[in-house]
C-alpha cells in the first residue's frame, strides 16, 4: 500500500504520475493529471465565475433531470481514458471540468467518472485560459468528449465545440444579446444566453 502523500512539496513536479499516485495525495490544493503531468488547479475562482457556472447547471436542470441524465460540478473527479477496464495505475488523465454532463451512467463510480462525459463546460478565468483551449481541449477531444463548450464570464459568451471525425468543430459563439444557446449533441436543448449572463 502507497504512502499518503500529505504535503505538495513531497512530489517531484517533473515526474509522470498515474491516478494510482493521485489516490494516494491527501493535501490541500487542488491538482490535475494530463497525461501523467500535475497541472494545478487555480485559486478559488472570482465570484462571476461560480455565477456563470451556477446559472449553467441551473439552464441545463430540467433538461437534464427530464432525460435522465447527470450533471457534475468541480471538484468532481473525471479520469480521462478510451478503455474503462484500465487498472489505476495505467491511467494518466485525471480532470475536474467545472461541468460535466453525461448520459451512460455505466462509467459512474464512488470515484467520479470513469470515461468520457458527453459535454464538458469549462468556464474562462485569467489563469485557466490558455490550458482550456490548448491541453485541455486537445485532452477533450483525443478522449472522444462529444461536445465541449467555452463560457467566457468577461466577454459575455459562449463557444460550442462539437466532435465530429475525432475532430472538434466549432459550431458557434453566442454573445450575450438575445441569443439562444443551441447543441448539436442535445438538439432539444436551448438556453437563453440572459439567463446565462445577466448580472
Amino acid at each position: 500500500m502507497k504512502t499518503k502523500i500529505k504535503d505538495i512539496s513531497e512530489l517531484d513536479l517533473s515526474k509522470t504520475y498515474t491516478y494510482a499516485d493521485y489516490l494516494t495525495w491527501w493535501f490541500e490544493e487542488r491538482v490535475e493529471l494530463f497525461k501523467g503531468k500535475i497541472h494545478k488547479v487555480g485559486k478559488t475562482p472570482k465570484r462571476i465565475h461560480s455565477e456563470v457556472r451556477g446559472k449553467i447547471v441551473m439552464a441545463l436542470w430540467k433538461f437534464i433531470k427530464e432525460n435522465n441524465y447527470e450533471v457534475y460540478t468541480a471538484p468532481f473527479d473525471v479520469r480521462l481514458n478510451t478503455d474503462q477496464n484500465l487498472p489505476h495505475h495505467e491511467i494518466y488523465t485525471v480532470v475536474q471540468p467545472d461541468i460535466v454532463v453525461i448520459c451512460n451512467k455505466d462509467i459512474l463510480d464512488d470515484l467520479g467518472a470513469n470515461g468520457a462525459p458527453d459535454l464538458i463546460v469549462e468556464i474562462l478565468s485569467p489563469s485557466t485560459i490558455k490550458k482550456d483551449y490548448t491541453e485541455k481541449f486537445n485532452l477533450y477531444e483525443e478522449n472522444g468528449v462529444k461536445e465541449y463548450w467555452i463560457a467566457n464570464p468577461e466577454g459575455r459568451s459562449l463557444q460550442i465545440f462539437h466532435l465530429e471525425n475525432d475532430k472538434y468543430i466549432e459550431l458557434e459563439t453566442y454573445e450575450e444579446k438575445v441569443e439562444v444557446i443551441s447543441s448539436k449533441l442535445f438538439t432539444d436543448l436551448k438556453i437563453e444566453m440572459t439567463d446565462v449572463f445577466e448580472y
